[in-house]
């Protein structure tokens, strides 16, 4: 990945609908220049999705809470990781270093499905308990961060 593949996405982590077009004049190429570099970052896996953002109390979904998961003694992440990917209310799982094992952030339409999804991940398998912190608003989310340089490797 060079230069100007970090300017395209940086310029999509901003506007993932700009056209192959745009993206060109910005950055200087041809769109089928920007198409072919746009392809390879995808094939890469550099490239994950493209997503809409919405805005959450407007769908129903005014309640967000972050969640922490400890697990017990004997059960495997992997496992906890799986059950917590069904849940549609879990929107961004973390797996940690510390006295909790996981971090998740989710969102519900009300208190009492927040209260309803604690009891359902209080009952799965390899959880021991949860911490909750409600969010009383959103400042801000999802900021992209500048991209950085990767670490020059020691041949």
């Amino acid at each position: 990945m060079d230069k100007i593949d970090r300017q395209i996405l940086d310029l999509l982590r901003t506007n993932a609908r700009l056209t192959y077009a745009e993206l060109g004049r910005q950055i200087g190429l041809s769109p089928p220049a920007v198409h072919d570099r746009v392809s390879k970052l995808e094939s890469t896996g550099v490239i994950l999705g493209y997503r809409t953002a919405v805005d959450a109390d407007r769908v129903g979904l005014g309640v967000t809470a972050l969640v922490g998961i400890v697990q017990t003694d004997s059960s495997e992440a992997d496992d906890i990781a799986a059950a917590l990917s069904e849940l549609p209310e879990v929107e961004s799982c973390y797996f940690l270093a510390g006295q909790e094992s996981f971090l998740c952030k989710v969102r519900v339409g009300t208190i009492a499905e927040l209260e309803a999804l604690i009891g359902r991940l209080n009952r799965v398998p390899g959880i021991a308990r949860t911490h909750s912190t409600i969010a009383l608003s959103t400042k801000w989310e999802n900021r992209p961060q500048p991209l950085r340089e990767p670490p020059e490797s020691e041949d």
